[in-house]
């Protein structure tokens, strides 16, 4: 019995990324084997593979955080899950509650916590496994554990929306999507972001109220402020040097810029002043831990929220589903099915 995965061994790039077998491991004390049934990707996913996200990185490594699937088998010493559970698998496998530290920052999946998701199946600990409810599907789970729980810490833990808040969401990735459905189920206004029409028109239907188009808008951040009326309680900043100083502008005082992605840049030059003066705070967002991991699925299900699943592969197309990322060609999760693998 083998374990068929995608690793990347040799160095850097997408054509790096070679299929293998590996040898099914049997689980340990307190571990799970998983059949993986789904994988999604995350731009992390793809920097990873480039290079770009840690040009240290030890390799071969088996990429991606994100999956979900069955429980196959459990080791002694198992109490959390059994044999036949339908369960997710959780990105910062370390970091089960409380707050972080690098400890539990540094067990990131497909990354510097060890081999990723691509893979048939998945020996891990229990601890870092959520048992899924009914309603969600593997597909639809595999989609949460980055994007989605990122999007729940930046609106429900560390953004304080509630009904009547207004909240700015940037762009149309999947932390963008899942903030504005978040939003949304609190009750609160979304202003969102986009330079497409056509994503323009499906963040209204996820519920956005207001969509400025910020590559003709020339200040889409006035317009943004403009259409908020009593200012913006959140802002769920992706995108990092090119926009943090509007977003410093656009917030209320005592409002919140969650930032989540430098997809512009990691240096940026803002109004400091400005941001004292209006006692702004800004939150570094980086996922989640498990037990907020668990109270999201809760609210999921209680909801009927439908992550928005944009192009889906084979496993022996896990390549062009990296490529489909590369070229920004999609709008929402890209998603890889393992059966068959």
């Amino acid at each position: 019995m083998t374990n068929q995965a995608w690793a990347l061994r040799g160095g850097f790039g997408i054509d790096r990324l070679m299929r293998e077998e590996r040898p099914v491991r049997a689980p340990g004390f307190g571990e799970a084997r998983v059949r993986v049934e789904w994988v999604s990707l995350n731009r992390r996913d793809l920097l990873l593979v480039e290079g770009v996200y840690n040009p240290r990185q030890v390799l071969p490594i088996i990429p991606c955080s994100d999956g979900a699937g069955i429980v196959e088998a459990v080791g002694e010493g198992c109490a959390r899950v059994k044999a036949g559970d339908r369960v997710a698998v959780h990105f910062l496998s370390g970091w089960i509650a409380g707050a972080p530290d690098m400890a539990r920052l540094s067990s990131a999946l497909g990354g510097p916590g060890g081999d990723g998701t691509l893979q048939q199946t998945i020996v891990i600990s229990e601890q870092a496994l959520v048992r899924l409810p009914e309603a969600i599907s593997t597909q639809a789970a595999a989609t949460l554990p980055c994007a989605a729980l990122t999007a729940w810490s930046a609106v429900v833990e560390h953004g304080g929306v509630k009904p009547g808040s207004c909240v700015v969401t940037q762009g149309a990735g999947g932390v963008s999507l899942f903030a504005v459905q978040f939003a949304r189920m609190l009750g609160a206004r979304v202003i969102a972001t986009t330079s497409s029409d056509a994503k323009a028109a499906r963040l209204r239907e996820l519920g956005a109220a207001h969509v400025v188009n910020d590559r003709t808008e020339a200040d889409w951040a006035r317009r943004a402020r403009d259409l908020a009326g009593g200012g913006v309680d959140l802002i769920v900043e992706v995108r990092g040097a090119d926009t943090l100083d509007a977003s410093v502008r656009l917030v209320r005082p005592g409002g919140t810029i969650a930032l989540i992605g430098v997809l512009s840049g990691a240096k940026a030059s803002i109004n400091l002043p400005l941001v004292v003066m209006r006692q702004v705070r800004l939150q570094g967002v980086t996922c989640g831990h498990r037990e907020n991991f668990e109270a999201m699925l809760r609210a999921i299900e209680a909801h009927g929220i439908d992550p928005v699943i944009s192009h889906r592969f084979a496993f022996a197309e896990a390549r062009e589903a990296f490529r489909c990322m590369a070229g920004n060609d999609h709008l929402g999760k890209i998603v890889i099915d393992m059966a068959g693998a």
